[in-house]
């Protein structure tokens, strides 16, 4: 995971300043004691009581100028097969499981982004998960128009329908848009979501990716939003990249989402960048294939990145990575969507492949 750099193609920025290593429980505190007052009232409410145990990071959605231009992008790259459809929506399988990468057309005025992120969750009951939803404080409301901010429908929870399927979503106090959906859920139809046909036979792809391994999202008040996560859904924290940066782990010991941004300004939630684990990750072949594919590497010194670029970062030990950096590999689509591959063992930590967390998380 690395916080991309100023004037990021999807519009966002944060602050890349160097922060100094401290001991765990140090980093800990500070962390919580960031948490303004009014928000941890609120957080009391989530602790305990929210009764929803998210599993496993599972599906996502971009929105692109050309769904078919994008779905041959990443078949081509990744022999990502098509799972479902839905209109013009195109369901693309990850890896071997049914995790998912949703394409749709984007709207009239819409910008190009990944729009949302998907969780699986145990026990997954539609009416048991509204409730719990209304019990920490999440107004229910009819599906809003899907070109609005989440910010415009912050703490609202809604189900968006689609012939007997029905989709959980909410939109937390920063306007981070969530899906919460059984583990079975393919995007297809059925309650569940589950029914999907056979996938779309497609041919082996440069790239072999296994799952989703993380998202960045740049919001408001990170502190604050690390800390309702991590309270109201008995999360973790798995890794630090710097004192007040947590890494937040979903269930497996190598998924994260990490939350970005110092407290101030009220602004809309972005999805800065989401992260793909792959087999045979090598930093030079990996460049190489992309380079083979039509990327360009990214010119030498510049903070720009445009569609269809790549470049490494390398996250130093003041960022909680090796000695000599952490090498951390991106690339953006035909849209300048920035998207991130790792090793199968990157968790977000220390080491040359980013795979040395902590050990309770």
């Amino acid at each position: 995971m690395h916080l991309n750099d100023k004037n990021s193609p999807i519009n966002s920025s944060i602050s890349n300043s160097p922060i100094s290593n401290s001991p765990i429980s140090p980093l800990r505190r500070s962390l919580l004691g960031a948490v303004p007052a009014l928000l941890l009232g609120r957080l009391a409410l989530a602790q305990s009581s929210s009764g929803i145990r998210l599993r496993k990071l599972h599906n996502f959605e971009i929105r692109v100028s050309d769904p078919g231009r994008s779905a041959r992008f990443y078949q081509g790259l990744f022999g990502m097969p098509v799972q479902a459809r839905d209109g013009e929506r195109l369901i693309l399988k990850i890896g071997d499981s049914n995790q998912f990468m949703a394409i749709r057309p984007r709207l009239v005025d819409e910008p190009t982004a990944i729009t949302h992120i998907g969780y699986t969750v145990e026990d997954y009951d539609l009416a048991r998960l509204q409730a719990a939803l209304e019990g920490m404080g999440f107004k229910p409301i009819a599906e809003p128009d899907s070109a609005l901010p989440g910010l415009d429908n912050a703490m609202c929870t809604w189900v968006k329908r689609r012939g007997e399927t029905s989709a959980l979503f909410f939109a937390d106090e920063r306007g981070l848009i969530v899906q919460l959906s059984d583990p079975s859920y393919c995007g297809g139809g059925g309650p569940l979501g589950a029914n999907c046909p056979a996938p779309e036979p497609v041919a082996p792809g440069l790239l072999r990716l296994q799952e989703l391994n993380h998202f960045t999202a740049f919001v408001s008040d990170g502190a604050a939003a690390n800390t309702f996560y991590q309270q109201a859904f008995d999360l973790k924290v798995q890794a630090y990249q710097g004192p007040n940066a947590p890494v937040t782990g979903i269930g497996d010991g190598h998924q994260f989402v990490m939350y970005a941004g110092a407290g101030g300004a009220r602004a809309p939630a972005t999805l800065n960048h989401g992260s793909f684990n792959m087999y045979d990750f090598d930093v030079d072949k990996v460049r190489a294939k992309l380079s083979d594919y039509g990327l360009s590497p990214r010119p030498e010194g510049q903070q720009t990145t445009g569609p269809l670029m790549h470049y490494v970062s390398l996250r130093q030990p003041e960022r909680g990575g090796a000695p000599g950096g952490t090498p951390e590999l991106y690339f953006t689509d035909p849209d300048g969507i920035l998207l991130q591959l790792q090793d199968v063992t990157y968790c977000g930590g220390g080491g040359y492949l980013g795979s040395e967390c902590l050990k309770d998380a």
